[in-house]
């Protein structure tokens, strides 16, 4: 990586918001900034003079902007280890082991993300999960036995509502908890949200959902997102992502007019193989086939060789309509992968890090969408053996298609304080396997 040499002071002519003459001067760090990385912010306006003592040598002082890929080195015989104990420990204990489980996976697919020659590290501690994570617990068993009990049906309902009324400080304890245990050079990730802000994004706003017929969803989604990202910092640089919620409603228009036309052409291929297959009697033949596997002896023979070809014909079209049910099911499947996918890359895309760093997101949502419902199919037909390869596959993918974007060292950023935070919310997410989409 090249030095940045540390910039000089800017005399008093040089100042941020100066007055020179009546025109605006601007330093060379916010021309730079400019000209690095075009925040909206720190572009000067045109009626606004730049004294040639800054535009002149700002070309031959302009810091190199230096792209760092991330790298993934896991490996999925590696993980299955890990994985394969995991479920079985998990297993014996009756979930107790769940938060162990947690933090080892964490720190094995942190530990082998790096960046800059340098790792992440997951430092929560699984005892301080494992109380959250009883306490959760605990009252998800009086939920499930208060179902069996008409009298105690209040109960039940009393739990699920207090549920919902506490989900978004959930994802508010648990944004903070994982923030405060990831790390990187030795600084902590933090997150500055406050409750009030997520009950905004989670709950109010998903409110409206229904009332609007589904129109004010993206417009959740892309609070959420915003509540994520604009509240997350490294050290002391905070992040800045200031998008707007257009091209959210462009993903999920896109992904609702795909699924329109697939859902109309299987309609028609079905109508199409049923209108042949009905004016040449195989519905008729295919019934009485049918009846007739029911019969013993001889019954069956007497429907002759001429209905043969007719049932052969309504057989092959039950398995063709079955044949495209389960590929409507698996397009909804990648459709679904697909949303989520263009989601996250619109999250990273151009978000800041403090003033000299941005995130680039590089990858497919196409080929991630592709790889997610491909591991999903593979997970199922191998009764979940391949969910070690399936999880590693899509790490790295994702990954390695996100670049950072600098124009300073990563080891010049300053650290932060880092209060010991509460995993009751990231339990919680343990315990019912939610994901907060990011």
């Amino acid at each position: 990586m090249t030095d940045v040499p540390p910039p000089s002071a800017p005399s008093s002519a040089d100042a941020p918001g100066s007055d020179t003459g009546g025109k605006l001067s601007l330093s060379k760090t916010q021309v730079t900034s400019a000209r690095l990385f075009g925040r909206p912010e720190t572009v000067p306006p045109a009626s606004a003079t730049v004294p040639a003592s800054v535009t002149g040598p700002v070309s031959a002082t302009v810091p190199e902007i230096t792209t760092l890929g991330v790298r993934f080195t896991g490996q999925a015989g590696e993980y299955f280890r890990i994985w394969i104990v995991n479920v079985l420990l998990s297993v014996v204990t009756l979930g107790i082991y769940s938060p162990w489980a947690r933090v080892r996976t964490r720190q094995y697919f942190y530990g082998h993300a790096w960046l800059d020659g340098h790792n992440f590290e997951y430092t929560a501690r699984p005892i301080a999960l494992l109380r959250g994570f009883l306490l959760v617990g605990a009252l998800f068993v009086v939920y499930t036995v208060t179902q069996q009990v008409e009298r105690l049906q209040w109960i039940r309902f009393l739990l699920l509502g207090l549920f919902g009324v506490l989900y978004p400080w959930l994802v508010y304890r648990s944004l903070k908890f994982n923030a405060a245990n990831t790390v990187y050079r030795g600084l902590n990730f933090h997150f500055h949200g406050k409750a009030g802000a997520a009950y905004v994004a989670y709950l109010f706003v998903m409110f409206t959902v229904p009332f609007t017929l589904g129109l004010t969803y993206p417009l959740a989604i892309w609070m959420q997102r915003r509540y994520v990202l604009e509240h997350a910092a490294y050290g002391t640089a905070r992040a800045r992502w200031g998008k707007e919620a257009g091209p959210v409603y462009i993903i999920f228009l896109t992904a609702l007019g795909v699924s329109i036309g697939l859902g109309t052409l299987i309609a028609v291929i079905a109508g199409i193989a049923v209108a042949v297959t009905g004016a040449s009697g195989g519905f008729e033949s295919l019934g009485t086939v049918l009846g007739g596997l029911g019969q013993t002896g001889t019954s069956g023979k007497g429907h002759g060789q001429g209905g043969s070809g007719a049932g052969l014909a309504g057989a092959l079209l039950i398995g063709g309509i079955a044949l495209l049910y389960l590929t409507f099911i698996l397009a909804s499947l990648t459709l679904q992968q697909y949303i989520r996918a263009a989601l996250l890359k619109f999250s990273l895309h151009d978000l800041y890090i403090g003033p000299t760093l941005r995130l680039q997101a590089t990858f497919n949502p196409v080929r991630l969408a592709w790889i997610s419902s491909s591991n999903l199919v593979a997970q199922l037909f191998t009764l979940g053996l391949l969910t070690p390869w399936a999880a590693v596959r899509h790490t790295r993918y994702l990954l390695e298609g996100v670049q950072v974007q600098t124009i300073a060292g990563l080891g010049d950023f300053a650290a932060d304080a880092t209060p010991t935070e509460s995993a009751l919310g990231e339990a919680a997410h343990e315990f019912f396997n939610f994901d907060l989409g990011f």
